[in-house]
Formats: structure tokens, sequence, C-alpha cells
């Protein structure tokens, strides 16, 4: 910490202070993007003149990449951020743009080795038994070298600053942010705050050259993370780490989008990106700490099949109102409850409370009634990512930055598994988390969220907690005896009579199922001679029911001893679950709840056996 006592922070003030007395170097620096950017921009403009801008975009995207490269670090930022954008970019650009993510110019090994006595105040020797000579691998903002470690031979990643990066970026954010101003001023059609945006951006720049921050970084996400044992973060080495020094336990592995090289080691590149997806959901959704930068270079999958995460420079958090509202955002999505899909973006903070968002529910409706006529297996994530984009273009929205990056996080991932398999979807892929949570969860939102997704019109729909069943068991984590506890005390509460209403109605229901259900198995059992000698001659059946409520109600049977049977077929389904169940069941508003369910029962029974009476 007293290393990194004097790193550099982004400040709006200081860069103005600085730059704004160097009128030379500031027209010098924008002569030279205003060039390169300028003339890229002219050969798009000759490429569309001529008819030859879809011929023409590979050998473009390649010139890009180079020009992003020869800007410098600020826009090899942008152009990493821009490789995992495909709603920005066309597919020619996205592959060319992420070559940029390692294949990087380096800068001289001396000063590289000068930079680590410098900062850590030893010699090389007396650190490393051996480093290698040259990089192994080159970032936007330094680059990398495999070493050992003198005192511990342990094989160690060093990660050395770039000389003159502060400036270097410093006068660029300058010049952007001078833009931001511009596009604030003069251009209507972005609706957002480009300053703020660009702050937001160029605070993260600032923050990933602080190595002993992202040395904290790593060591909280392997904390909340690395408890998983598909899941592996690097040891920090904090004797040999500062400012501009990062070391780190090196990771043996290979980069998760090249496919062949996984398969020649016997892994499977699905596998991973599951493994990926469920720790981006624990971290979007669970902790709300976040891996803020997951291009294929900071993912490698390990020998031994763990998927290893690396670079932890830029993280990000989601607030934790946010998080419940996303999976209540879900919920509402899946229930085409488009009203309150459209409140939920208050939550999200993407409205500001003065917002009308009436106008916004028919275009939520228009576009979603069209995704969901497919089901949540064959939903794509880029195409909802896409169609939702459209529709929060319309209107004064302001996607906060953690939402993008949230969104960011789980294209690149659904993008990698694309490669391995064309038919993967990660909304598939991420549903056993949402059930698991909502059934699981005892955060009082998840819980409405529940209740809401399960009642409807005063009916319980079973057909809905089978299928949250069926999801949430595939989650290693679900766990049947965390599925039951919250609902009972949700139901026992002091504010839940109208729940406790609904759950009489449909215990009286389920329980008169249950009976004559079972009543009409033994009879159709009873040879048909026989049952017309028992019925007096009517061998149409001794209930006066239709064959379509007779068969609705063996359904609803059948369906909730489905539902019992996917609780106790839980791996970890113990009898002894049902005891705390019992003990609750013990207390006054339980008992209550029970003499009103089995009353409920005796006039339902009661009435169904009069009603066989006058029919008769």
């Amino acid at each position: 910490m007293a290393r990194a006592a004097n790193a550099s922070v982004y400040s709006p003030q200081l860069l103005l202070s600085k730059y704004g007395s160097r009128p030379l170097q500031v027209v010098r620096r924008t002569v030279e993007i205003l060039v390169a950017l300028g003339g890229f921009a002219l050969k798009l403009l000759v490429d569309e003149r001529n008819g030859v801008l879809e011929r023409n975009k590979r050998k473009r995207a390649a010139e890009l990449r180079t020009i992003f490269t020869r800007l410098g670090p600020t826009f090899v930022k942008l152009g990493q951020g821009l490789s995992t954008r495909p709603d920005i970019c066309p597919p020619e650009y996205l592959e060319e743009l992420s070559q940029l993510q390692d294949a990087l110019p380096t800068f001289p090994d001396a000063e590289a080795f000068a930079c680590i006595e410098r900062e850590l105040g030893l010699s090389l020797d007396s650190i490393f038994s051996s480093i290698s000579p040259s990089p192994i691998a080159a970032a936007s903002l330094g680059q990398v070298y495999k070493a050992q470690l003198k005192y511990s031979a342990q094989i160690v990643a060093v990660k050395v600053q770039r000389p003159g990066i502060e400036d270097a970026i410093g006068l660029d954010f300058y010049l952007i942010r001078g833009l931001g101003f511009l596009i604030n001023k003069y251009v209507d059609i972005v609706t957002s705050d480009a300053v703020a945006l660009i702050d937001e951006f160029a605070r993260r720049v600032y923050q990933e050259l602080n190595y002993v921050q992202e040395g904290q970084n790593a060591r909280r996400f392997k904390k909340l993370y690395a408890d998983k044992q598909d899941v592996l973060v690097p040891d920090i080495f904090w004797d040999y780490t500062s400012c501009k020094v990062l070391t780190m336990e090196w990771v043996d592995g290979v980069k998760l989008n090249e496919q062949e090289a996984i398969e020649r080691q016997g892994l499977k590149v699905l596998d991973l990106v599951n493994t990926g997806i469920q720790c981006s959901l624990r971290q979007l959704l669970e902790y709300g700490y976040f891996h803020a930068d997951p291009h294929p270079g900071n993912l490698l999958a390990t020998p031994e099949g763990k998927l290893a995460f690396l670079d932890f420079g830029m993280m990000s958090e989601t607030p934790e109102e946010a998080r419940s509202a996303i999976i209540g955002h879900v919920v509402h999505m899946v229930n085409r409850d488009y009203e309150a899909m459209a409140l939920d973006y208050y939550a999200l903070k993407f409205l500001s409370p003065d917002v009308d968002v009436s106008p916004i529910v028919p275009a939520l409706r228009d576009f979603f009634d069209d995704a969901l006529s497919y089901s949540v297996s064959e939903l794509n994530f880029k195409t909802l990512v896409d169609g939702l984009g459209a529709v929060l273009f319309q209107y004064p929205f302001n996607v906060p930055a953690y939402y993008a990056l949230i969104l960011r996080s789980l294209t690149v991932l659904e993008g990698l598994a694309l490669y391995a398999d064309p038919n993967f979807k990660v909304l598939a892929a991420s549903y056993p988390y949402f059930a698991k949570r909502l059934l699981t969860d005892p955060n009082p939102y998840l819980r409405d969220a529940l209740i809401e997704l399960l009642f409807k019109d005063g009916r319980f729909r079973w057909n809905r907690l089978e299928n949250l069943l069926v999801q949430g068991r595939k989650d290693r984590d679900f766990s049947t005896k965390d599925a039951l506890q919250p609902v009972l005390k949700l139901l026992l509460d002091a504010d839940g009579e109208e729940l406790r209403i609904l759950v009489i109605k449909e215990s009286v229901r389920v329980t008169e199922a249950v009976v004559l259900g079972s009543l009409i198995d033994t009879y159709n059992s009873v040879p048909y001679y026989m049952q017309t000698l028992i019925f007096n001659g009517n061998g149409n059946g001794f209930l006066s029911m239709s064959y379509a409520e007779t068969q609705s109600m063996i359904e609803l049977r059948d369906q909730v001893f489905r539902i019992w049977g996917l609780f106790r077929s839980s791996e970890n389904f113990d009898p002894s679950i049902l005891q705390p169940i019992l003990q609750v069941l013990q207390q006054p508003e339980a008992r209550n709840l029970g003499e009103r369910v089995v009353g409920g029962i005796f006039q339902r029974l009661a009435a169904r056996f009069l009603q066989q009476l006058l029919r008769s």
C-alpha cells in the first residue's frame, strides 16, 4: 500500500489544468487523431460510393486495428471495448479488434526490468532465479514476463506497466472529454450524458494503472468466487507488487476461444462456458462484484478443466437493489407483465422518477410478444439485447454503466459458446440459477416475485412450480431445505393474510383432487360388470362429473405428486428437513391456518356429496 500511495487518480480538473496550458501538445495530438480516423472514415465513404463496402469489410477492419494500435493505449482500450460489442460492430470488425487483446507492440525489455528494480527497490537477481528475456504477452497498459521466484521456486507472471502511459492516456481523455461536451450540446440523437460516460470509462482505465488495486481486486474476487472447484483465481505475491509491477501465480491454460486446443486436452468448451455463465450470474446477482472485462484473453481453460480468470484491473459492482430488480424483471418478462417491466426501470435507475412510463409499455409489448413466442431455451440473448436496445433508444433512458458491463459480459460468453455450438442459448443456461434464487432466496423482493409467478387470478399455477423445480435442480447449489423454509415463513407472516386465503383455496382444491382422484382410480380398477352391479346398472361412473372435469382433477393430482417426487428425489433431500416445518406448524398462526384448510376441505367434500345425491 505504501508503494501505491502516489498512484494516479482520474481528475478532469487536473487534466484541464495540466493540458490547458499546453496548446501545442494538444493541437499536435488532435491533428494526429483526426488524420488517422478521418482518413479511415474517408475510405469508408469511398467504399460506400463505389458499392464495395461489404466486400472491403475485412480489409477495413484490419486497417482500423492498425490505426488503434498506432494511436496508443487509450484507443487500444477503446478497441477492446468495441471487440465485445456485437451490437455495434460487424463480425469482421469483432474478429480483428479482438486481436488487440494481447497482440500489441512491446516496449524495450531493459526499460521493463529497470521499472521492476525501481518499483520494488531490489535487484532483479535477488528476486528471480530466472525471468523470460522477452515478454510472453503485451497488453494495452503493460506487458507480462514469466519468471521463477528465488526464495520459493514458484513460477509467476510479472506484469510491468508501460513507461509514460499516464501522460499518453491523460491527454487523450482530455481531448475525448472535450468531444463529449460537443456531443451533449449539438448531437440530439445521443440521449445519454456523453461526458459522464467518458468520465466513467476514464476512471476505470486509471484504476487499471494501479496494480496494487488490481491485486486487491483479485484477492476479493478469489474470496467470493473461487470457492467453486471449477473456478481458479491466481494468488498475488504482495512482496513483489507495487503500483506499476504486479506479480501473481502463473496459470497454465488455453484461451477460451481456442476450441481445437481445448478439445485436444479432452475438455469441452461448452462445459467451461457454462462454468463462466454460472460464475458470472453469481458475480452479477449474488454478491454484485464482477469482472468487467471478460474477453477471451482473460479467460483460460486449465488442463484440469478449471476456468481461470485473469486481469482484475477493470471491475464493477451491481447495486444491491438492482440485483433483485433484475431477477424480478426476468419474472415480469416471463409473465408478460409489461406494466411491471416498465416500472422496473425506476428501480434499475434507467429512468428518473419524473418520467412517465405509460408510452413505453406498448413498445415493450410489441417487441417481447414476438420474442417470447419462443421458449426460454430458444431465446437468443443477443437478439433480446438488440431488441431491448432498440426500445431503450426511442425513450429517455440513461443506461447505468454497470448494466452495460453486465450485457457485455454475458454477450461475450454467449459469443464464445456459439463458436462451439451454434444453437447455444445463454438464457437457457442461466435459467436454473434464476429458478434456484426464486425458490430459495429469503429476500422480500424475490419472495414477492415468486408469489407473482406462481399465483394468477386467485389460482395456483402448479406447472410454473414444477418447471421452477425442474430447472432449479439443475443448479448444483439448489437445496430442497432452502426452498421450503422461506415459503413457510412468508405464509405465516403477520402480513400474509392475502396469501393464506389463496393457499387455503388451493389446499382444498388439491385435497379434493387427491381424494376423488384416488376414488376414481379405485373405481376404474373394478371390472366393468361389477361397476354396473355395484352402482345399480350405472356403468358410466359413481360420480356425476364431466369427462373434462375428471381429467382436470386427475391431472392436478398427478402434477402435485410429480412435484413432491421432485423434492424427494433431490440429492440433498433428507426427511429430517421436515422437522423445522413441524415446529413452525405448531405456531398459533399455523394451527389457525390448518383449521381453516381442514374446514374448507370438509365443506368442499360435503358439497360434492350433496351434489351427487341431488343428481342421483
